[in-house]
């Protein structure tokens, strides 16, 4: 990121489509396409693990598993895997709204048809992938069996002798559920493989794609199951603390996300060796990876187990320069740095000298009162501005709920004008910048209000991780004006 870039920030699950959630076939290219029209250079997208609690894929129960929701069911159904009936009737007719509930009901047991018909051809290339990916994959692959096994029980309520790993106990289940177990496999070699295409054609049209590190992973997750060691965990195997942030500009109380927390001793003991290893599995997936909750790296918050909220919390130092020496050791792997929230000096301080760039976004930026490190012109040239996240809401929804002062100050500094659309006069702002790269979530791009909420920390509900975009806001008048703002301030 030598130049001055830009790029849109659009998950997988918003792409549009018929099939109910964004898949990485039509759509995905077709999303390339539009990038490339408009003259990006990066799509930015959330983690593709599995989600589980809350539809999140910040809560996900792996660390390295993609999400078989995003398998293009027409690459199927031209393999033979699924014939064309099925295909009709996985459609859904809501184009606005992911339907996690309903993904879960038909998705999955559409794709056991596909790996009913296709274990022959597949038995091979399966094989292999196994051996490849044997760092996480039988394990990952038998929990997902166990817990349907066990009636969708969460990690903590399996019986002991299979929670604690007792190897009789392995060995048996293992047996009895090796079909379950390569069918979870076999989702897994169809989403890298479809991925990978993905990303070659992204790559050959000139756009490089952003992932997400998601720093913790879920308690009722293959990682907690298979390798306790690397977390605080008590005798049990629940979390002696967990994660989450005290009270900031999102939530007076703190979030309480319930991540268990890491064993940095333990961590630090090994090398950082799985988060090396996790490095590079995310290099073989990203062009460049956002490290979500960077300032953890410095000092994590930690909610003692049974505190009601987050503010029973208290900072914890760890595991400091040592964790992202590990990280820029693994080749290929260009990292920015989620540094946002409250953060005392030496936060500020440790961010600044592990060199990565940070993020400014904009909806943080117009207070009238004062002067703010996110207006464009106080930014950092290394440094990555978004007119929004996926947390904050939309430009627009923030100009409309915001106080008369804030949005008077914010449309004279961005020149919005009614007539051309607010959305344009954003993207300019954060165009205009002299950060190297400048990121715009697609809401923002449309000019999108409060129905187009990605999420809103701290709530579940429906309405967070399920916002989609249609097929009809990739048009020309759109890529032509983006391309004309990017051309204009040199990106």
């Amino acid at each position: 990121m030598q130049a001055r870039a830009s790029g849109i920030l659009l998950p997988v699950f918003s792409l549009p489509g018929p099939y109910g959630i964004g898949t990485l076939g039509v759509p995905a290219r077709s999303f390339i396409d539009f990038l490339a029209q408009a003259g990006q250079q990066f799509w930015q997208i959330l983690p593709m693990v599995p989600p589980s609690d809350g539809d999140s894929p910040y809560m996900s129960p792996s660390s390295f598993a993609g999400n078989p929701f995003f398998l293009d069911l027409e690459e199927l159904t031209r393999e033979g895997l699924l014939t064309q009936k099925e295909l009709d009737a996985a459609r859904r007719a809501d184009p606005d709204r992911v339907d996690y509930a309903w993904l879960h009901q038909t998705r999955i047991p559409l794709l056991r048809r596909a790996w009913e018909r296709g274990r022959v051809c597949y038995a091979q290339p399966l094989a292999e992938f196994m051996v490849e990916e044997a760092d996480w994959l039988p394990d990952y692959a038998l929990f997902l069996a166990l817990r349907e096994r066990f009636g969708g029980k969460e990690l903590k309520d399996w019986p002991d002798e299979i929670r604690l790993r007792h190897p009789s106990a392995l060995a048996r289940y293992r047996a009895e559920l090796a079909d379950e177990c390569a069918f979870h496999a076999f989702l897994q070699l169809l989403f890298f493989r479809q991925w990978t295409a993905v990303k070659a054609y992204a790559n050959g049209k000139g756009i490089s794609i952003i992932g997400d590190l998601p720093i913790y992973v879920s308690p009722d997750s293959a990682e907690v199951w298979s390798r306790p060691e690397l977390f605080q965990l008590k005798e049990d195997m629940t979390p002696s603390g967990v994660a989450g942030v005290p009270p900031d500009a999102f939530s007076d109380k703190g979030q309480h996300w319930g991540n268990p927390l890491y064993d940095w001793d333990y961590h630090r003991q090994t090398g950082f060796a799985w988060w090396r290893h996790r490095a590079t599995h995310l290099a073989r997936l990203y062009d460049v990876v956002r490290i979500d909750h960077f300032r953890a790296f410095h000092t994590y918050w930690c909610i003692p187990d049974g505190a009601a909220h987050a503010r029973g919390g208290h900072w914890e130092p760890r595991p400091g320069m040592a964790l992202l020496k590990a990280l820029r050791s693994v080749p290929g792997l260009a990292l920015i740095a989620e540094d946002l929230g409250d953060l005392d000096a030496d936060a500020l301080r440790f961010i600044a000298d592990s060199g990565l760039p940070g993020m400014k976004v904009l909806v943080y930026a117009f207070d009238p009162a004062g002067e703010s490190a996110y207006l464009p012109h106080n930014c950092q040239r290394d440094s990555v501005i978004y007119t929004g996240t996926h947390d904050t809401p939309t430009f627009l929804q923030w100009l409309r709920e915001t106080d008369p002062d804030s949005r008077l100050f914010a449309s004279r500094y961005l020149r919005l004008r009614q007539d051309e659309g607010l959305g344009w006069g954003v993207i300019s702002g954060a165009w205009a910048a002299p950060s190297r790269l400048a990121i715009a979530p697609l809401q923002d791009v449309l000019g999108l209000g409060s129905d187009a909420r990605m999420n809103t920390p701290g709530t579940m509900g429906s309405q967070n991780w399920s916002w989609r975009v249609r097929q009809e806001a990739f048009n020309p008048y759109v890529s032509g004006k983006l391309r004309e703002i990017t051309r204009t301030y040199r990106r």
